[in-house]
């Protein structure tokens, strides 16, 4: 009887075991599929950033600082190696772009352009799908931390070798670049 009870118990530890190990891959498999999502979105950006430049490239040749640093924040955007410097770069990147939005208010002449329209909406849009898809990934993210860092699954994340995964935050600069109106000279 009593060897019937031990194993019980074995099966039971055993069942939870994979199940718990089960949820830790799962939330690694979201974690990165959220963050493929967000990788989308990004590129779609970095793609239309270079062609909005060009068109309103001429219509804003007092503006050639918003111009450089958008053109910099792209590049820096796109040759980011690790999740933490895409984050970094894309948040740069975001406050480059919302400026150039902002300055580009200034130009009814640009805003009167078809192409430069269409433009703007696609890039507005973009930028919307990736902070939705930031907000999912970093919900995704803190869901699965917890399942590392939470009692007693952190046992078999620890056994398994299961990290915490890095959020979405803005960095210093970067918050306080947001919080400044952007500046237009002419």
């Amino acid at each position: 009887m009593t060897e019937y009870i031990v194993l019980g118990i074995i099966v039971v530890a055993g069942f939870y075991a994979i199940t718990v190990y089960n949820a830790l891959v799962a939330g690694r498999n979201s974690v990165e599929n959220a963050w493929k999502q967000i990788d989308v979105q990004l590129k779609r950006r970095l793609d239309l950033i270079p062609n909005l430049l060009e068109t309103v490239k001429g219509f804003m040749a007092h503006e050639k600082e918003v111009l450089r640093q958008v053109t910099e924040a792209r590049t820096r955007a796109y040759n980011a190696d690790s999740k933490s410097e895409a984050i970094e770069s894309n948040n740069l990147l975001s406050n480059a772009t919302a400026n150039l939005l902002a300055v580009m208010e200034n130009y009814p002449d640009i805003k009167s352009q078809e192409s430069v329209s269409d433009l703007t909406e696609e890039l507005t849009t973009t930028e919307n799908k990736v902070a939705f898809a930031r907000q999912h990934y970093n919900d995704i993210t803190t869901a699965q931390n917890n399942r590392v860092q939470q009692f007693p699954s952190n046992i078999f994340a620890s056994f398994f070798k299961f990290e915490l995964e890095d959020l979405w935050e803005l960095d210093e600069a970067t918050r306080e670049a947001a919080q400044e109106p952007p500046k237009v000279s002419f």
